[in-house]
């Protein structure tokens, strides 16, 4: 079982096993029943189940039924077991169900990466009946897509990608798969937004619909009316009924031919760790829209550009940044080597630089981020302007009234200049003791927040 947690609300990823019953959604318009009776025909020859085998080392489920509940009195068998085998870890299979959709004839078919990773067998059933063999072309975590293929020994039946881009708020939209292992199970719904961010990964852009989508859809197609596959179910909310997500099929046509041409999607990477902008930087920047460069990576293209920390990328290519989410999907869609043109705001004037764009190596971008750091006092802190700025404020940080933006002049009397001075003086200070920031923040003057470390 997976689960990505995001704010309040937990994300369920649909494989089988959970517990979680989507009852479907009734609806008071007249439904184009012969058009879906229609579309059922013409594109569920395409969907198949995927069942997978998984091996995990831990203790068996004879063992389990023997081990001590909190509070439980040790039992008869415990000392046998630990005396005789000294708890060794056992290796069990796993069984899971899931969906998929061929996009080529050859066998080519898509499906979320969650479905396969780590499986040791792949079964792949198809309408009709037949079972093959499947192996793994690529996967890529980061959007939960995977490609894998089938030997069927001639053509087979498969779904054209259509355009999520044009795909309307209200649009009808079918689904298909296998939920709780109910193979060719067929629900329909609407388009209850786009571009939805629901903390699954860094490229999140989901279509939200109220098609019934439960465990085991998984990988499925989302379909539009033409029988196009418009978005690849993905995720639900825990309790949220009548909401599920998709990833846009425009987005998945890239990566599914890099993962079929070359076994694994390569993006770019500009080299810095970015924020959006919310009301505090709008007001102190004077900007509304753009994403403000929190670091700038030595060595990396930024850099070499001479692109500054607390410049605020505008634009990419000509088109207009509105947010840090922006400027991570357009720069992972540039070819490595390619220039780039970014705009970027400093002291109030644009500036434009001319960026070669390199490879983004996912092991580099994690070692970039200053988790350590983040976790001082509650907030992280970048040398903007020549000032100590606050760039991120965790939410115990936030009730003891930091905020982003706010600018640390002094930490317990002592004054700071960069952000390394900061995280030195608060490295000396021991856990449980006091720490009193001297802040300026914008039409409030000077304040003191008093915390403890």
């Amino acid at each position: 079982m997976i689960i990505t947690r995001f704010g309040q609300v937990f994300f369920l990823l649909l494989v089988t096993g959970f517990l979680l019953i989507n009852p479907a959604t009734s609806w008071s318009k007249t439904l184009p029943l012969e058009g879906f009776t229609e579309l059922v025909e013409t594109v569920s020859p395409a969907v198949v189940n995927i069942r997978t085998v998984k091996t995990f080392k831990g203790d068996g489920p004879f063992t389990r039924r023997f081990q001590r509940a909190p509070g439980e009195q040790g039992n008869p068998f415990e000392d046998f077991f630990n005396r005789f085998y000294d708890s060794p870890k056992q290796e069990y299979k796993q069984r899971s169900l899931g969906s998929g959709f061929i996009m080529d004839p050859s066998g080519y078919i898509v499906t979320n990466n969650h479905v396969i990773e780590k499986a040791d067998e792949i079964e792949v059933k198809l309408k009709n009946g037949e079972e093959f063999k499947a192996k793994i072309i690529g996967r890529d975590p980061n959007t939960d897509l995977a490609l894998i293929k089938i030997e069927p020994g001639r053509k087979l039946p498969s779904l054209p990608m259509g355009n999520s881009d044009t795909l309307k708020v209200g649009e009808w939209v079918m689904a298909i798969g296998c939920p709780f292992g109910l193979e060719n199970t067929v629900t329909a719904g609407i388009v209850s937004a786009k571009g939805r961010v629901i903390g699954a990964g860094p490229y999140d852009d989901f279509i939200q619909t109220d098609a019934s989508i439960n465990p085991g859809n998984s990988g499925g197609p989302l379909l539009n009316m033409k029988g196009e596959v418009v978005g690849i179910n993905t995720a639900i909310i825990n309790g949220g009924h009548g909401i599920g997500f998709a990833v846009p099929v425009n987005m998945a046509k890239n990566i599914l031919q890099q993962l079929k041409d070359k076994g694994e999607v390569v993006r770019g990477w500009l080299g810095v760790g970015i924020q959006d902008i919310d009301n505090e930087m709008a007001e102190y920047y004077n900007i509304k829209e753009g994403a403000l460069i929190a670091d700038v990576f030595a060595g990396d293209p930024a850099e070499k550009a001479g692109i500054k920390t607390g410049d605020i990328i505008i634009e990419v290519n000509g088109e207009k940044i509105k947010s840090s989410r922006d400027l991570t999907s357009m720069i992972a869609t540039i070819p490595v080597g390619d220039q780039a043109m970014i705009v970027i705001m400093r002291d109030g004037r644009k500036k434009s630089f001319q960026v070669k764009i390199s490879k983004r190596e996912d092991e580099t971008a994690d070692s970039h981020t200053p988790t350590e750091r983040t976790h001082m006092l509650g907030i992280r802190v970048s040398d903007v302007k020549g000032q100590v700025v606050i760039t991120k404020v965790e939410n115990d940080s936030a009730r003891e009234g930091l905020m982003t933006g706010d600018i640390i002049k002094e930490v317990n009397h002592e004054s700071i200049k960069t952000a390394k001075d900061y995280y030195e003086l608060v490295k000396k200070i021991k856990k449980g003791q006091s720490v009193s920031l001297l802040l300026q923040r914008a039409r409030s003057g000077f304040i003191v927040i008093k915390l403890i470390k």
